[in-house]
């Protein structure tokens, strides 16, 4: 099996679409109301032209996404990076796809190339597995807040990348 970590290209948009709405379907039937999970191309091309969005190819086939973004709005809770729009392709959840990508980003880009002491993402507290699924994998909740878009409280996580940069800021 292959194994590709990559920037999205705009020959991508057309399979990360599939790949999102497919992976989203849990969160509309829970009705919590993330962009990505009524994406469509416009947004597609959007998210890869102006942030960093990285992929997991396997023979070829792209199983995983995740994005590193920049939001004024989030500058105002953390200085430390952001992950947003991440999605495994529903084929390949539970075979650690997702788990490898997040764990790729976080330190060969966040830590490694960004020098970043940690990384942070977001999810609705509603949402029945999500928040504890990114505990397990080490983030913890540092801030909650009700946005009013009707999704109830967005908890904050975070994950310390590098602990001796983190300490001395």
């Amino acid at each position: 099996m292959g194994e590709i970590y990559r920037l999205a290209t705009s020959e991508d948009v057309e399979e990360l679409l599939d790949v999102t709405l497919r992976a989203y379907a849990p969160i509309r039937e829970l009705g919590i109301k993330f962009s990505a999970a009524t994406a469509n191309v416009e947004l597609v091309t959007s998210n890869i032209t102006n942030n960093d969005c990285y992929v997991l190819e396997v023979d070829g086939k792209i199983v995983a996404m995740l994005t590193v973004a920049e939001f004024a709005e989030i500058k105002k809770v953390t200085e430390h990076p952001f992950i947003w729009w991440f999605a495994v392709d529903p084929t390949h959840k539970g075979k650690g796809v997702g788990t490898r990508l997040l764990n790729w980003v976080e330190t060969t880009i966040i830590r490694d190339k960004m020098k970043a002491a940690a990384v942070t993402l977001a999810t609705a507290e509603r949402h029945p597995w999500l928040v504890p699924m990114y505990e397990r994998k080490g983030y913890e909740r540092f801030y909650e807040v009700d946005h009013g878009q009707g999704n109830g409280n967005i908890v904050y996580l975070r994950k310390i990348v590098n602990l001796e940069l983190y300490e001395a800021r």
